[in-house]
């Protein structure tokens, strides 16, 4: 029996990196890219991806996905694409079976619902929410969209880059230009501090870490327990 792939649409982002979504999800918000008599609902899986296709997109298969690329998106080998694979180097079966987020917005979105809850460096955050009533997730900027951007008790701004699977080296240079414009931008005389989230951090990321001040490492785990119901009095 196959097994069915997951259909995914990658955009890229002002950082030059890409961001995922479930292709029929995002389709029905953006219908404009199908032709009038297909639609998200209606349609197969197979038919969006290959109306998709006949209009220019780039499918990438995989053995359990379809990735989705626009036209004309350019994924340079050995910066993006490794980000994109996320495949473990260290061929440790063990990790690779560990529960893990599917898609990188799952792993924002659980956080930013979460977030007062979860201690941060001794600091209880709060999702940061600017003057207009935007709020900081997916926070636009002039460098590229921030992950997550948080606020303390003390006003001090908390930067998240995240990786639902292991990190890749290039991270660091994204989170510090977010954390560079915060700095000079809205957080103008607060400390601005850097956090990067993943499913397992690289030796490589943690010798970058350790001389960049206010950047911390954090790796998260997925827990999900069964607890049998009560049984009526």
């Amino acid at each position: 029996m196959s097994t069915r792939k997951t259909h995914l649409v990658l955009l890229p982002k002002g950082d030059g990196s890409l961001e995922m979504h479930a292709m029929k999800e995002w389709l029905r918000q953006h219908p404009g890219h199908l032709p009038e008599d297909m639609n998200p609902t209606g349609s197969t899986s197979q038919q969006l991806r290959g109306a998709l296709k006949r209009r220019g997109w780039t499918i990438q298969e995989t053995d359990t996905e379809f990735r989705l690329l626009p036209p004309d998106t350019i994924v340079q080998a050995g910066t993006v694409l490794n980000d994109i694979l996320e495949e473990p180097d260290n061929g440790d079966e063990s990790e690779d079976q560990a529960p893990s987020f599917e898609l990188e917005y799952q792993l924002r979105d659980f956080l930013c619902s979460n977030l007062s809850a979860i201690p941060v460096n001794g600091r209880r955050l709060r999702v940061y929410v600017d003057p207009t009533g935007r709020d900081g997730v997916e926070y636009r900027t002039s460098v590229g969209p921030i992950d997550l951007l948080a606020i303390d008790d003390n006003g001090e701004f908390h930067v998240f880059e995240l990786k639902r699977g292991r990190t890749p080296d290039h991270v660091m240079g994204q989170l510090t230009r977010y954390m560079g414009w915060v700095s000079q931008t809205i957080g103008a005389g607060k400390a601005t501090h850097g956090i990067i989230v993943a499913k397992q951090v690289s030796d490589t990321l943690r010798y970058a870490a350790c001389v960049v001040p206010n950047v911390s490492l954090f790796e998260y785990e997925v827990s999900f327990q069964l607890h049998p119901a009560s049984a009526l009095p």
